[in-house]
C-alpha cells in the first residue's frame, strides 16, 4: 500500500539534472494531484494518509501491474514501450505538453553531442526578418529561456536587452529577478508559473544540460517563488496567448503573442506580439514606434 508520503525533490545546484529522480518526481506529483472520485473510483478518504492515488489504483487504471508502476515511478523507464506510457498518461489526465514530458524522461532521445561551451548563434536572414517587423515586438529565444536577438519595438516595449550582460539575457533570470519586470507584467504570478514550467520541459529534453542545471540552481537559492514553482514539476510548451503589460511610458498594453519553432533549430523560437487593430493598445504600440530611440531609453528603465 502507498501510504506514506515521499519527500520532494531537491532542487539541483550543479551538474546534469537526475532524470531519474526527474521521472519519479513527476510521476508521484501527477498522481498525488488526481482523486479518486475524478477517475470513477470510489473514496474511501479517511483511510487515506497521502494525496491523489495511490500507485494500485493508478496501476489498476493502466492496465499494468503494480510492481511494473512502481519500478517505472522510482526512476526505472528502461524498456518501457510507447503504449504503456500513453496508457499511463491517459490514467494520469496528462496534457499534450506532460505527455511529451513522460515520454522524453522515460526514453530520452539521443542527441547528437555539442560543444558544452556551444553559444548559440541566430541566422543574420532572422536578425533582418526582425528589424522588418518594426511595428510590433519581436525576439527569438533559445535554450534555456535565453534571448538571443530582438527587434526595436521589443526594446521599447520589454526593455533595452543590449543594456544586459549575455548571461543575464534569459527570461526566468528577468522575471525572478529584477523588480522591475514585477512591475511590468499585470499578471505577473501567471508569467513566473509560465517560465518554470518552460524550463521544466526544456530540462525534460535536456537532462544533461550543465547552464539549465546551473540557472535551477541560481533561481532556487535566489527566489523562494522560483524554488516553489519548480517543485510542482508543472510542465508547458511555448504557444500563444494574450499578456498584460504596463509599460512606464504608454501605460497598460493588452498584447496577443505567438510563437513560432524554427524549422532548422528547434532550440530557437520566434515569439511576436501585435494589438488588435484600433485598440488602445495599437496606439500605444504606434506611438512607441514613433518615438523610436526614446521609447527604448525608456523601455530600459522597465
Amino acid at each position: 500500500m502507498d501510504e506514506h508520503p515521499e519527500p520532494a525533490q531537491e532542487p539541483t545546484r550543479g551538474g546534469p539534472l537526475d532524470r531519474r529522480a526527474e521521472l519519479s518526481e513527476f510521476l508521484r506529483t501527477r498522481r498525488a494531484r488526481l482523486k479518486p472520485e475524478d477517475v470513477g473510483l470510489p473514496d474511501f478518504g479517511r483511510h487515506r494518509r497521502v494525496p491523489g492515488l495511490r500507485r494500485e489504483e493508478l496501476a489498476q487504471l493502466a492496465g499494468v501491474s503494480v510492481a511494473y508502476y512502481t519500478r517505472l515511478e522510482q526512476g526505472n523507464g528502461r524498456n518501457v514501450s510507447a503504449e504503456v506510457l500513453d496508457a499511463i498518461a491517459r490514467a494520469l489526465r496528462l496534457s499534450d505538453a506532460e505527455h511529451a514530458h513522460l515520454t522524453h524522461l522515460a526514453k530520452p532521445k539521443q542527441h547528437k553531442k555539442k560543444p558544452a561551451g556551444r553559444t548559440q548563434q541566430v541566422r543574420g536572414a532572422l536578425r533582418q526578418l526582425l528589424d522588418t517587423m518594426d511595428g510590433f515586438p519581436a525576439y527569438i529565444t533559445g535554450r534555456r529561456s535565453d534571448v538571443l536577438a530582438w527587434n526595436r519595438m521589443a526594446a521599447a516595449v520589454f526593455g533595452d536587452w543590449s543594456e544586459l550582460p549575455p548571461q543575464e539575457r534569459n527570461w526566468a533570470r528577468m522575471v525572478f529577478l529584477r523588480p522591475e519586470y514585477r512591475d511590468l507584467f499585470v499578471e505577473w504570478d501567471q508569467k513566473a508559473t509560465d517560465m518554470v514550467s518552460y524550463l521544466r520541459m526544456d530540462a525534460g529534453c535536456h537532462p544533461d544540460d550543465p547552464r539549465l542545471s546551473a540557472l535551477v540552481g541560481e533561481l532556487s537559492v535566489k527566489s523562494e517563488e522560483f524554488r516553489r514553482l519548480w517543485a510542482t514539476h508543472d510542465v508547458k510548451e511555448k504557444s500563444y496567448g494574450v499578456k498584460h503589460l504596463r509599460h512606464p511610458l504608454v501605460g497598460e498594453l493588452t498584447l496577443s503573442f505567438e510563437s513560432f519553432p524554427l524549422a532548422d533549430d528547434t532550440d530557437q523560437t520566434l515569439i511576436t506580439y501585435h494589438a488588435e487593430p484600433g485598440s488602445p493598445s495599437a496606439e500605444a504600440l504606434r506611438l512607441l514606434a514613433s518615438w523610436g530611440t526614446d521609447a527604448t531609453r525608456a523601455g530600459t528603465s522597465v
